[in-house]
């Protein structure tokens, strides 16, 4: 998968847990940029006034679910206190059951920060120092080993988040700040963390969330923010090229359909397009004679704008999530300690599953505009799929090969994963989210999108050049220049294509096309 490479803004250097909700930004710092993370005092204080709570239940003959019971489907057993520390680690231990590939450090980094944020509410019952390893682990930059298989969505990522555990028990797998895998105790040992001995209600504690989605859901809205600006990049690349208009990106036609994202989408394709004399060649009526353009440039503000609506949707989702304390049971702020659904991943499911509609329907969009320029029919005056020498040469026809199969697998990936449940725990979760499911479908998504539209800015340069000597605009000017300082050649008889193809993936997935852009619109940022 592509993986951006912005870089961490420097007031992200340190990110302060427990002194308002995270936000996206934060997480995306933890997992991606190795910030530092803190606690404050007052968590701290919160998190040791809840254990008490916890503590003066370990004694009572009552029966409390987590503290001494067993779980799930054998919740009716209850546990004696000389065996609640074998509980505990047993939990655990079973429950770290994954399988399959190996799971990308910065999602088990976003799950990491993420346990640690519900866990510093203080409404968990773990004790002060059980959390303060849990940051010990984080900023040492050892890494749990998780797999890609093993959650339902419900009662949490219960696997991923069992694995994480283990690794602070001092048991299983992690890879250390350098990427070595090894041993857990070795890691710790070497960066001088104790690992935990778990004691009533903290197994439970540290395995029952939503984090792995979230954590998920995060970076996937912080990358299709990034990728809905070069997406607008890539749309004016192409409706310059293909001798498109902009006159039906004009504000008071988009007034009269007020929804935000379009009119964010219609101003950015307004700016890219300024001063283009490609552009200019076919203003006069009298020479261009053509109505209306294709709707896959017509519409790009209405389909992008609404992708733009969704994301936000989504972000709010997070949001609300970034301020929640899940875990079950919890110990509510008057002292009771009590069962609840809030583990169930419904909200976040639903938006990830959301957000692999809207990506497969960007890319399409963009895929379409890629194949017109391939089209003599279509392309208005270039030659058959932009070659040098048609016939002998294919230009950029196996290019949209590549586009339309990566467009085809995104469409089987926005098929939904929430509306399926397979019932678990005989029959005790008898209805579960599968949201890390969507998560990990969201990712070749967000993958998937970024590679058509780095196919389409590398189509669409290939266009504007051989507009020549008409120039394209200031902004998509500074594009076509970035690719070719990125070592892609321009028009000529064919060569090796996919160096070229990667080269542009990494422009897109780093942000560099959208800063050349901005560049040449003089620092004007695009929304």
């Amino acid at each position: 998968m592509t993986t951006p490479t912005t870089t961490a803004p420097e007031a992200q250097a340190t990110v302060t847990v427990g002194i308002g909700p995270l936000t996206i930004e934060d997480v995306v710092a933890v997992a991606r940029h190795d910030a530092r993370v803190e606690i404050s005092q007052e968590s701290l204080a919160e998190v040791a006034r809840s254990r008490a709570v916890i503590d003066s239940l370990a004694t009572d003959p009552t029966p409390h679910y987590g503290v001494s019971t067993g779980f799930g489907a054998l919740a009716t057993r209850h546990i004696p206190t000389e065996m609640r520390a074998q509980l505990q680690r047993s939990l655990v231990r079973s429950h770290a059951a994954g399988s399959g590939a190996e799971v990308e450090r910065e999602v088990v980094r976003a799950l990491m920060l993420l346990r640690v944020s519900t866990l510093a509410t203080g409404r968990t019952g773990i004790r002060p120092e059980v959390l303060k390893t849990y940051v010990a682990l984080l900023n040492a930059g050892i890494t749990p080993i998780v797999h890609e298989y093993g959650s339902l969505g419900c009662s949490g990522d219960l696997a991923p988040l069992a694995h994480c555990a283990l690794a602070l028990m001092g048991e299983g797998e992690v890879r250390d700040a350098e990427g070595q895998r090894m041993p857990s105790a070795q890691a710790l040992s070497a960066a001088g963390v104790e690992a935990v001995v778990l004691r009533e209600k903290e197994g439970l504690a540290l395995i029952n969330g939503t984090d792995g989605m979230l954590g998920m859901l995060c970076l996937a809205i912080h990358d299709l923010r990034g990728l809905l600006r070069t997406a607008d990049v890539a749309a004016a690349m192409s409706v310059e090229g293909l001798l498109g208009t902009d006159d039906v990106f004009a504000s008071d036609l988009h007034e009269l359909r007020p929804q935000p994202g379009q009119a964010v989408s219609a101003a950015n394709l307004r700016a890219l397009l300024a001063d283009s004399e490609i552009r200019q060649s076919h203003q006069d009526p009298a020479e261009c004679t053509r109505v209306q353009d294709a709707y896959s440039l017509r519409c790009s503000p209405q389909v992008a704008g609404a992708v733009r609506d969704t994301v936000e949707y989504a972000a709010t989702v997070a949001g609300r999530e970034l301020a929640s304390a899940v875990d079950n049971p919890v110990v509510t702020h008057d002292g009771r300690v009590e069962s609840n659904g809030n583990f169930h991943g419904a909200p976040v499911a639903y938006a990830l599953d959301f957000l692999a509609i809207v990506a497969a329907d960007l890319a399409s969009i963009s895929e379409r505009r890629t194949d017109r320029f391939l089209d003599k029919a279509r392309s208005h005056g270039l030659p058959p799929f932009l070659a040098d020498d048609p016939g002998v040469d294919s230009g950029h026809m196996i290019a949209q090969y590549t586009q339309a199969a990566i467009v085809s697998e995104l469409k089987r990936l926005a098929a939904p994963a929430s509306v399926d449940s397979i019932p678990s725990s005989a029959m005790q979760e008898d209805h579960v989210s599968m949201g890390w499911s969507a998560a990990r479908k969201l990712r070749r998504s967000v993958d998937g999108l970024t590679r058509v539209l780095a196919v389409e800015v590398l189509t669409a340069a290939r266009g504007l050049e051989l507009r020549a000597p008409l120039r394209p605009s200031p902004a998509t000017g500074a594009v076509v220049v970035a690719l070719r300082e990125a070592g892609v050649e321009g028009p000529g008889p064919d060569r090796w294509l996919a160096p070229e193809i990667d080269a542009a993936v990494h422009l897109t997935a780093s942000g560099a096309v959208v800063t050349a852009a901005e560049a040449g619109l003089g620092g004007i940022p695009l929304r």
